[in-house]
């Protein structure tokens, strides 16, 4: 059966008991599909989605609750009563409720606070009192910890008391009598040694842990260099915190990417699915960007004024203005959006400048021959069937033009690669150096290599 038709069936079973208005029945119905068919319930019932989440067990709520789009997420707490709310927050992971505390206005935020328990109160207000964009702020409290003298029986004593309520068992975490983290060890040692076993005798000594004010982008790359489901985070004096694990950094990684490509394309981070932010809200994150980009073509504009003489003596430079321009806009954004893609992962960092510079130095001359060497023909081909066009010095415009190429394209390479690194140095998002950015600088530019190769091959000539 198709996926399509799954949801379909899916659909008409849950209209029908829904109908029913039987809640026993509803209730069941809900907890038996998969968290992921729930959720899509709720998507495709806009009208229903408070009434799922009030008819299934608070446990399997929360997990449904968690992977929800934010929009859906305050929608459901704006329609459930405020003890369905407090059940739903409280047993919300910590470090998700966090997460959806962070999007909320500060009364919304008060407001729910407060039907917090005590300890989850406690819990939330210390995680929200750290920089937003922190692993402090993605962490749980939430984890299993064991001393050095313990023995693996004693471990799993440990497990079995407080393993229920862990975010993972996979990874038991060793610290002594201070809460200073020593190790972390993988559940798969633990069961396959003797029972008798000391913790001190499995440790190895090779944690890698993440500090609470790392920022999230650097704990994501720590994530994928170690090949870990969960770190431990600790503080500026060693002492245990919390934990982070793998599916919050896949939030994260998400929400990277969604940020580095809208602002690649020349607007600010949304934050918000596209279809749920206000009108108001879009065109703020939009014009801003839009004025600068503006005003910076302004500039190409007034190059045009100060070579307005040359293109008046020869009118027919003007034609191969756009050609030119966008030529070395496209070789811009092309360098910029790999080195901005490839910084994000990890392949390069800024003290990789010097190779990141000599390979696009290569590549832009190659790729501005090409273009430079298509550019000729195309100057000599419309020669040879309208030959008063380009007139008797068509090949000097042709020098011009295919000489032009490969400056501009050699100059759009590396502005597009080295502005990212140059921002990244000065402690500025690469992702502003947006295609559109690097367009308009070349733009700019592009122009005054054009003019500067014209005088060189047509000084005398035309000019």
């Amino acid at each position: 059966m198709s996926l399509e038709l799954e949801q379909e069936n899916l659909q008409e079973q849950f209209n029908s008991i829904i109908r029913t208005e039987n809640r026993i029945a509803i209730r069941d119905f809900l907890n038996e599909l998969n968290i992921s068919d729930v959720a899509e319930l709720i998507n495709d019932n806009p009208d229903n989605e408070a009434t799922i989440i009030a008819n299934m067990a608070i446990h399997r709520a929360a997990m449904v609750f968690k992977i929800l789009d934010l929009s859906t997420q305050k929608q459901i707490v704006k329609e459930l009563p405020s003890n369905k709310v407090a059940e739903l927050l409280n047993q919300l992971p910590a470090d998700d409720r966090t997460d959806f505390f962070e999007e909320l206005p500060k009364i919304v935020i008060r407001d729910l606070i407060r039907l917090l328990d005590p300890e989850e109160r406690k819990i939330t207000l210390s995680l929200l009192g750290y920089p937003e964009d922190s692993v402090g702020r993605l962490m749980t409290p939430d984890y299993v910890y064991v001393y050095p003298e313990n023995t693996t029986s004693e471990v799993f004593e440990t497990i079995r008391k407080f393993g229920r309520s862990s975010e993972t068992i996979d990874v038991i975490y060793v610290i002594d009598t201070n809460g200073e983290l020593i190790d972390d060890i993988r559940i798969r040692d633990i069961i396959l040694a003797e029972p008798d076993t000391r913790v001190e005798d499995l440790i190895d000594g090779r944690v890698v842990a993440l500090n609470v004010n790392d920022d999230q982008e650097h704990a994501n790359q720590i994530f994928k260099m170690n090949n870990r489901v969960a770190l431990p985070v600790t503080d500026d004096n060693n002492k245990l915190l919390g934990i982070v694990t793998i599916d919050d950094m896949l939030w994260v990684a998400n929400e990277e990417f969604s940020e580095d490509m809208q602002k690649m394309g020349g607007t600010e981070a949304l934050n918000e699915p596209y279809l749920d932010i206000p009108l108001l809200q879009l065109f703020k994150k939009r014009i801003g960007w839009l004025v600068v980009l503006f005003i910076g073509e302004m500039l190409t504009a007034t190059a045009m004024g100060y070579f307005e003489d040359e293109i008046a003596k020869a009118v027919v430079l003007a034609l191969f203005v756009p050609l030119i321009i966008s030529s070395g806009g496209n070789s811009g954004s092309q360098a910029s959006t790999l080195i901005i893609q490839a910084m994000a992962i990890g392949e390069i960092t800024i003290t990789d400048w010097w190779r990141v510079l000599r390979r696009e130095l290569s590549s832009g001359l190659m790729l501005g021959f090409v273009l430079g060497l298509i550019g000729f023909i195309r100057v000599a081909v419309w020669h040879s069937i309208i030959p008063t066009l380009y007139g008797e010095h068509w090949m000097m415009i042709g020098f011009t033009v295919g000489f032009s190429l490969v400056g501009v394209v050699l100059w759009g390479t590396l502005s597009g690669s080295m502005l990212p690194m140059l921002l990244k140095r000065l402690g500025a998002d690469p992702a502003v150096s947006s295609a559109p950015f690097v367009a308009t600088l070349v733009d700019v530019t592009g122009l005054i290599i054009y003019f500067s190769f014209a005088y060189i091959f047509l000084q005398g000539l035309l000019l």
